[in-house]
């Protein structure tokens, strides 16, 4: 009986060419697409500011919630976002303006705020002290005790009462509230206000103590807020900041005392030095003595190879000044000269000038190699 195998099913289709070639970059447009959708669904669609203090920023150290309430409680809130947009804007005397993201301000900025905003009210967020400079203001008096709730110690009786609770606060320069984290003043173009204690209005610290309160008091004053989040596109040339933007006062100065003391210290402790004394020697040394002292040194030694290696140089440096021969000259040559000019073997020669010659076994046969090199050069000379 003969058992029949079930047809196999149809093989899938191959992919065509085409997808293989595009599937890799189908997949990432995908995934990227996907991507997308998730970052839209979790931030609601919405467009909002990340910058400290925004009133579109729904972050920890945005200031969403205090600007929803005050529209929640009637005020108008006009947000600008330049310099431009302010003017616009046309703040009246019956309007506040709001200023935050102070650092981007520069002198060009700061003066059209100043004349754009003219008899409104101004409120300025955590001014640096280079702005307060440009608002002709005194420098601030410094950080403010923040490890408890700071009570409102002025006679306005916009903050009778009140307490304000937060990590970080700057006391402003004149008399105001909460340290001086808060000081308003009169000026010729209307009021300015300087909050030293931004971080009573950000999402996260607005509900502790009375910040809510405080927040509310100090916009609310009016009907309509303009808040003004000052950008680095308003600046202009002149604005641009240098090294001497960026120091303190005070550092100039001290540069300068520190340099005048290190120069009373230099001609305090600096050594004085007078003209070039010349001093004889103690003791003159004659040659013969360094000679005689350098032969004890090599008897003491033993080291009767090196003393005969030293006269034999020194007899055949002597013998090519004499023969008019040059340094260049090697040994074999002054060897067969030497012997051809006294009539000697050059094995005889050869065996007291070269450094081939016999190594003295004794301090006697050292001796006699020195007379035989002495007699050798003066048979040279006198021929």
């Amino acid at each position: 009986m003969t058992a029949t195998l079930p047809d196999a099913p149809p093989a899938a289709p191959a992919p065509s060419g085409r997808w293989r070639r595009h599937r890799t970059g189908v997949v990432v447009a995908l995934f990227l697409l996907l991507a997308v959708a998730v970052a839209y669904l979790s931030t609601g669609g919405a467009t909002g500011q990340d910058a400290p203090f925004d009133p579109a920023n729904a972050g920890a150290d945005g200031a969403q919630a205090v600007a929803r309430v005050l529209a929640d409680e009637g005020v108008d809130v006009d947000v600008v976002r330049s310099a431009d947009e302010l003017a616009e804007a046309g703040p009246g005397a019956d309007d506040l303006v709001v200023v935050t993201s102070t650092e981007r301000l520069g002198a060009s900025s700061t003066r059209r705020l100043l004349d754009d905003a003219a008899g409104a009210g101004i409120v300025v967020v955590d001014p640096a002290p280079e702005l307060l400079q440009l608002l002709d203001q005194d420098y601030s008096s410094g950080g403010v005790a923040t490890g408890s709730a700071i009570t409102a110690d002025c006679d306005a009786a916009l903050y009778d009462g009140l307490e304000i609770e937060v990590d970080d606060a700057t006391g402003m320069p004149g008399d105001g509230c909460f340290d001086d984290a808060l000081v308003t003043t009169t000026t010729s173009d209307g009021q300015l206000t300087l909050l030293g204690a931004p971080d009573l209005l950000t999402n996260d610290q607005v509900l502790r103590a009375d910040n809510a309160a405080v927040a509310l008091r100090l916009l609310g004053q009016r009907d309509r807020l303009v808040w003004y989040v000052a950008s680095y596109d308003d600046l202009v040339a002149d604005d641009g900041v240098d090294f001497t933007s960026l120091v303190p006062d005070w550092v100039g100065p001290g540069l300068a005392v520190l340099l005048l003391a290190t120069l009373a210290l230099v001609a305090w402790r600096g050594r004085r030095l007078g003209p070039l004394a010349t001093e004889p020697l103690p003791v003159a040394v004659r040659a013969i003595e360094t000679t005689r002292s350098r032969g004890r040194l090599y008897r003491r030694a033993g080291d009767r190879a090196h003393a005969a290696a030293t006269l034999r140089a020194a007899s055949r440096s002597r013998i090519r000044a004499l023969l008019r021969l040059g340094p260049a000259s090697d040994e074999a040559s002054l060897v067969r000269d030497v012997a051809r000019h006294v009539g000697r073997p050059e094995a005889e020669v050869g065996d007291l000038l070269a450094t081939t010659g016999r190594v003295p076994g004794s301090d006697r046969d050292l001796i006699s190699l020195a007379n035989a090199l002495a007699a050798l050069e003066e048979e040279v000379r006198r021929t």
